[in-house]
């Protein structure tokens, strides 16, 4: 179902101060963006914003679900929860929940951008180069 203009007018009202807030259609919704950070999205016109072990709490807290783009597929839950009501109707609660989410979606990018370790004991792969001099000298041999 797509989200209807009153209520994608309404969100961004309320959101009006976070920090670069844009917005983008996507599927049959719409993502929401501080700067280049997707940090929230509307479905169904409702309200989810990112979170993590930082903030899921407060969502849990309210009995508030997770985002499911897949409702048969409970495996594919993602790292979204639905705001509350009470919260959207309080705009400058709203912009605290959002600057949150921002953080989140910021951290995530960070770790994301992080080179991985490797785990100990691993040897990094000889290059090709090596690996056909070696071969070339066995069949001298």
């Amino acid at each position: 179902m797509a989200v209807r203009p009153q209520i994608l007018a309404y969100v961004l009202e309320q959101l009006e101060g976070v920090a670069n807030l844009r917005w983008r259609r996507m599927f049959s919704g719409v993502g929401l963006y501080s700067g280049e950070l997707f940090f929230g999205l509307i479905h169904d016109d409702t309200l989810f914003f990112k979170t993590d072990g930082s903030t899921s709490a407060d969502y849990i807290a309210r009995g508030m679900p997770r985002f499911m783009p897949f409702p048969t597929r409970p495996e594919a839950v993602l790292a979204y929860h639905q705001v509350p009501a009470d919260i959207i109707e309080d705009g400058e609660e709203l912009k605290i929940w959002a600057r949150k989410s921002v953080a989140v979606a910021l951290a995530s990018q960070a770790a994301k951008s992080r080179p991985k370790a490797r785990a100990k004991g691993r040897r990094k792969p000889a290059k090709k180069v090596a690996v056909t001099r070696r071969i070339k000298r066995r069949k001298k041999t």
